[in-house]
């Protein structure tokens, strides 16, 4: 028997959009359904823009959805485009009906998205590493994790990600990529073939941040980390001014030098009243081949020294969150856009980082910047 085309859209309603996450029959990307009395089902697909990279995951997934019908003996998908108007419909399904301002969605009263800004005072700490170890942590312990690469000269994080896939446009939104169950966005995702530079000043820098936090579609995120670029300049500024409840991250190393400039990094935090989340000190010891002892490549206590400053500084306590230590598949798995997290979550450099993003996904009880709905009342 021919299966039905209820039972047809119940397999479809299991595929999810690649980029949105959700399902293909809540999109409206579901054209058509036709069976033959043998069994033969033809599913027509609505792509949301002509040439969609994912094209071929979206028919992958629906011939295997429909396939496990009983009765189902083949399945063909033929493949359509969104009308303008379709896609404005997609657009308003997923962000609402806003008007043509473009919001930042993690400032609004109601997001529970919790923004960590990973900064260091210098370049060459690993704080790239970290994010991206950090997110993929977050992931396996269950949580919508999203990256926003804001180095926007030294942008490294698609390729530390294996995300090689280029956004999708639908209307003024951005479908971010998908990496390792990680929503990412780079500029380095937009630039023509090759590794040209990046050659712009502070307008168009904050321009390029509002754009990634405002066009891209992220959902809905438990976390989203921001990998900044290495200082107090610019992006740190406006990051500051487009995300003033994020909390900042300073990784250093062990190193006297490194740590001083961290502190400065962090010490921003005064004067833009956003909270210190923490310190990470990577790159902290190295095991020793030949015995069960740690060598101190950089030294030690440099973390410590950022954590303890940076308390006498804001008046609030700073917690020196970890120690990473030096392991070669750390950089390796950043090479090939394989996170150590994953790789060999069992080694030292990944348990620290998975105790480290553990502690981070835990939320306060605190009510501070909650809305209580009160109001004064009169007498």
């Amino acid at each position: 028997m021919a299966p039905t085309p209820e039972q047809v859209t119940a397999a479809l309603a299991t595929v999810n959009d690649p980029e949105i996450r959700r399902p293909i029959t809540d999109l409206g990307m579901v054209k058509s359904i036709d069976i033959s009395p043998s069994g033969e089902v033809v599913v027509g697909i609505y792509l949301t823009v002509s040439g969609c990279p994912l094209k071929d995951t979206i028919t992958r997934d629906v011939t295997n959805a429909v396939m496990k019908i009983d009765g189902a003996t083949s399945v063909r998908v033929a493949m359509d485009v969104m009308s303008q108007e379709q896609r404005k419909e997609l657009q308003t399904k997923l962000r609402g009906d806003k008007g043509p301002e473009k919001e930042i969605p993690f400032n609004q009263p109601g997001s529970l998205t919790r923004v960590f800004a990973v900064a260091s005072g210098k370049g060459g700490v690993g704080k790239s590493s970290v994010t991206v170890n950090l997110a993929a942590a977050m992931t396996a312990q269950g949580l919508k994790v999203g990256i926003v690469d804001a180095d926007i000269y030294g942008h490294s994080i698609p390729r530390m990600l294996g995300a090689s896939e280029r956004p999708t446009k639908v209307e003024d939104m951005i479908m971010p990529p998908v990496a390792h169950d990680i929503k990412v966005i780079s500029v380095g995702m937009f630039k023509p073939e090759g590794n040209s530079p990046v050659v712009w000043r502070g307008p168009m820098l904050d321009r390029a941040l509002h754009q990634f936090l405002a066009d891209v579609y992220w959902g809905d995120l438990d976390v989203l980390l921001l990998d900044l670029p290495p200082g107090t300049g610019d992006i740190a500024i406006s990051v500051a001014q487009r995300l003033p409840g994020a909390e900042i991250l300073v990784v250093t190393t062990p190193q006297m030098a490194a740590a001083e400039v961290a502190e400065r990094a962090g010490s921003i935090a005064a004067q833009t009243h956003q909270q210190i989340a923490g310190v990470i000190e990577n790159m902290s010891w190295l095991p020793c081949p030949h015995c069960d002892e740690r060598v101190n490549v950089f030294g030690e206590g440099g973390g410590q020294t950022v954590a303890d400053a940076l308390t006498r500084i804001l008046g609030a306590r700073v917690p020196l969150l970890g120690q990473v230590p030096i392991d070669m598949r750390l950089r390796e798995g950043g090479d090939e856009g394989k996170p150590l997290v994953i790789t060999d979550p069992d080694s030292p450099g990944a348990a620290e980082l998975n105790k480290i993003a553990a502690a981070l996904s835990k939320r306060s009880s605190s009510i501070k910047g909650m809305q209580l709905g009160l109001a004064p009342s009169r007498r």
